[in-house]
């Protein structure tokens, strides 16, 4: 496939982070193109409600917040492309971004990537996977209505699969590996106050078991070691995000944990690549905080191209 030229900018992912960023490119009648290989919005579109994004007092669904992004985003004239990004290459002053549907040119590149959810890694995991063990309450929790089920976790992520799941399974068991939840303390109050919600403190899976479909699960206590079983119809992994960075590693820099390291401009080491949201060192991972990310990475990506 021939290289796409003629791009001012070229965003990879279609989260608030990377739809903030094609809105403020697109204002600025910048030639910017999203590329994004699933749904726009990332992790958003499963949230039930979104509380905390201001403007919104009563809250607001994240399929409609994620699609009314996408909208205002596309009337000032933002283009997209549905593929996967597979590289990023430096060329002189141009930017490639290697994607399943060819090769994209570009001065300037905003990386607003999302993340996927990190596995428990236990026998049974893959296995089971779409048959008792799932990763998105407001996906999958609609099948688990009048059965027993666990949620694996202790973050927000977690407390909110859980409460979500609190409005189909006969029962919702917390396991978390430590003592105290990490969640914010308004979701930590709604959890408690579930009657239908219960905790497994200090508590590991080690094995998911089944025949057709899971059946139980079998524990440990990382602080006595006793093994114990519980039995339910399906197992909620929330246990954290990996950012998808693996193309990027030769690239620009990465923290540890595989994120983007970033100044407060957006600014990666590789002038003329920025980062924006959750993929970024050091992000809130909040709706709020990808938005403003966006809207930075855009404006200093705006400034680096006239700078050139």
């Amino acid at each position: 496939m021939a290289t796409k030229q003629g791009y001012d900018v070229v965003i990879i992912g279609g989260g608030p982070a990377g739809l903030t960023a094609g809105i403020y490119a697109a204002r600025s009648r910048l030639k910017n193109l999203l590329v994004e290989k699933g749904a726009a919005g990332g992790w958003i579109i499963n949230a039930g409600v979104v509380e905390n994004y201001p403007g919104f007092p009563e809250g607001v669904n994240g399929l409609e917040l994620a699609d009314a992004m996408q909208q205002q985003a596309a009337k000032f004239g933002l283009e997209t492309l549905t593929a996967e990004v597979t590289g990023l290459e430096l060329k002189s002053e141009q930017k490639i971004v290697k994607t399943s549907e060819g090769d994209v040119a570009a001065r300037a590149v905003i990386v607003a990537g999302g993340s996927e959810r990190i596995k428990l890694g236990v026998p049974g995991e893959e296995e089971f996977t779409g048959r008792g063990v799932a990763y998105c309450a407001v996906c999958d929790g609609y099948f688990y209505r009048d059965v027993p089920v666990a949620v694996v976790g202790g973050g927000n992520a977690a407390m909110n699969e859980a409460l979500e799941l609190t409005k189909f399974a006969s029962k919702v068991t917390v396991i978390h590996r430590r003592d105290e939840l990490r969640a914010t303390k308004i979701l930590q109050e709604r959890a408690f106050a579930e009657p239908n919600m219960g905790f497994l403190w200090n508590t590991v899976v080690e094995a998911i078991e089944g025949e057709d479909t899971v059946k139980r699960l079998r524990l440990k206590n990382v602080k006595s070691g006793e093994k114990s079983t519980l039995d339910i119809s399906g197992i909620f992994v929330a246990v954290g995000l990996r950012p998808n960075t693996g193309y990027l590693k030769k690239v620009i820099g990465l923290a540890e944990d595989g994120t983007i390291i970033t100044n407060e401009k957006m600014e990666t080491d590789v002038p003329g690549i920025f980062a924006a949201g959750d993929i970024r060192s050091g992000s809130i991972r909040q709706v709020a905080g990808a938005v403003g990310d966006g809207a930075v990475a855009a404006i200093y990506a705006e400034r680096y191209i006239a700078g050139k």
